[in-house]
């Protein structure tokens, strides 16, 4: 730990640099700003319209903090900051993603980050040529790293955790993401890696063979690592329903006869039957595949134990504004900012959820 600074309260106060403003990020230095037990010292930006600019404006809190912008990473690295709060997207550019998470490492800072999402639980998922670079680099700058957010993340380790300690026996273990990504304003993700708006014979980034593995696999190793139970497979399979007529969502529009719905499953296998489930029902509309699994609320994740007793325990999600992509956002910020104190204090390395104390919102009450 670098700062000796205390908050309010007496705890330490740990200067954060927060590293990208865009649909999670701006979440971030809201969320940074929120806790007394942090300071903001820095924030970067890829967009050069945005050098220059106040954080708390590019964060849409309508008033300033004091700091500014900048696109230049070794300026705020040289800060010494004890944490980045990293929420560029990663998967799209893992080479450059993963030099990243070196850099800020081998510079002596600790790292949240909500991706590349294969290391929020590696093991098992990927080789260790993937795995051994980001860790040695953590070691050799004597800091952590956490990979998490709320899925993969808090919906899917934290919450089957928890409920599986109520359990007298587990024949399977389900989590699910039950969500209209209409208002979801991200073009890249919904188009060219999720494949929506494209013809349903064209298979798309996430769904080429052994993605879909690659980047929730680690969902079903880590359940199935913290229960104890041996996996004698990992399986994908997905299916699509095309939409009914043209109509548009917040990143563009969607063609009839185009792919508007999506559902697939990462199943942990033992014995020839599944029994650690990853599942996600992405719908663009509601009317959409009414047979598939709907939500409660308006967009859930959802944990189900079959088994002694049986459970269904449903997170509903919903922001201020009436938006439940809004909080999912704000979900994934706010399980990386609140971790902060946790993994700055953390042996150094690679860190998940099981090396983690419960993660709260200290300081937010009131």
């Amino acid at each position: 730990m670098r700062s000796e600074r205390r908050s309010r309260t007496g705890t330490p106060r740990y200067r954060v640099v927060e590293w990208s403003t865009g649909n999670v990020g701006r979440h971030a230095i809201a969320g940074i700003d929120a806790r007394p037990d942090l300071e903001l010292v820095g924030v970067w930006v890829s967009n050069p319209a945005k050098v220059g600019r106040d954080a708390g404006q590019l964060a849409g809190l309508g008033r300033d903090l004091g700091v500014v912008a900048t696109d230049d990473a070794e300026a705020l690295l040289d800060l010494e900051p004890d944490a980045v709060v990293h929420t560029a997207m990663a998967d799209h550019r893992l080479p450059d993603a993963l030099a990243d998470l070196r850099r800020m490492l081998g510079s002596g800072a600790n790292v949240v980050s909500s991706g590349p999402v294969f290391l929020q639980y590696p093991y098992g998922v990927v080789d260790d040529a993937l795995i051994a670079p980001v860790r040695d680099a953590a070691l050799d700058g004597g800091v952590s790293l956490f990979v998490n957010g709320v899925d993969p993340g808090f919906a899917n380790d934290v919450l089957p955790l928890a409920l599986s300690g109520v359990c007298e026996r587990i024949d399977e273990l389900r989590c699910s993401e039950v969500l209209n990504y209409a208002t979801y304003d991200q073009p890249m993700v919904l188009f060219d890696i999720m494949g929506f708006g494209h013809s349903l014979d064209e298979v798309p980034m996430l769904l080429q063979p052994g993605v879909l593995t690659m980047a929730w696999g680690s969902v079903v190793r880590q359940l199935a690592a913290e229960l104890e139970v041996e996996l004698d497979a990992v399986e994908e399979h997905y299916e699509r329903v095309a939409a009914p007529e043209r109509f548009t969502v917040a990143a563009g529009t969607i063609e009839a006869g185009t792919a508007a719905g999506l559902r697939f499953e990462v199943r942990g296998v033992r014995d020839g039957r599944p029994i650690v489930v990853l599942e996600h029902v992405t719908r663009l509309r509601d009317d959409l595949a009414p047979d598939w699994p709907q939500p409660a609320g308006a967009g859930c994740y959802r944990v189900q134990v079959t088994g002694e007793p049986t459970y269904t325990l449903d997170l509903q999600l919903l922001g201020s504004d009436g938006d439940h992509n809004t909080a999912g956002l704000k979900a994934t910020a706010m399980r990386l900012v609140n971790a902060v104190p946790a993994v700055v204090e953390a042996p150094a390395g690679l860190l998940t959820a099981l090396d983690l104390p419960p993660v709260t919102g200290r300081g937010l009450l009131g």
